[in-house]
């Protein structure tokens, strides 16, 4: 699933990330990264609303799981259990999200475990960037179950 792909895909299965005017610039395996405009996410006192900035993380970390899972049938549901959320410094302009799959995860286990149990989870950082300085962070467990 390339960028154009999954940005179509977002947009079409999850609406708030078009009324979000997310972007996405780049989409591997191993890394997402989705941008979003100031404009459509902005709060009361003119910085990035804190539910928009939380959403782009969720869909980033959601995202790299869609496209590591892209092309199996059934594809499974794909779920956040659980996350913490930090929010370290106002967001005066755009912003994005961006999640590295991690070096210590083992994929061949997480898709044992999906085959087996029909459930398998993943922790993931996700980092938000304004101006390329980081100004929020989401820590969250993602979940794929075939139902």
């Amino acid at each position: 699933m390339n960028n154009t792909e999954l940005q179509a895909y977002l947009h079409a299965h999850i609406p708030l990330s078009a009324a979000m005017q997310v972007e996405v610039r780049e989409a591997t395996p191993g890394y997402i990264e989705l941008h979003a405009p100031l404009a459509p996410n902005v709060n009361h006192r003119g910085t990035a609303f804190g539910g928009s900035i939380a959403t782009l993380a969720t869909l980033a970390g959601w995202s790299l799981l869609r496209v590591r899972l892209d092309g199996m049938e059934p594809l499974p549901h794909l779920v956040i259990q659980r996350n913490t959320m930090e929010f370290m410094r106002p967001i005066p302009g755009a912003f994005s999200a961006r999640v590295h799959f991690p070096a210590d995860a083992d994929w061949p286990a997480f898709q044992a475990r999906l085959a087996e149990r029909g459930r398998a989870k993943l922790s993931l950082q996700v980092e938000v960037l304004s101006g390329g300085v980081v100004a929020a962070r989401l820590d969250g467990v993602f979940v794929a179950l075939t139902v």
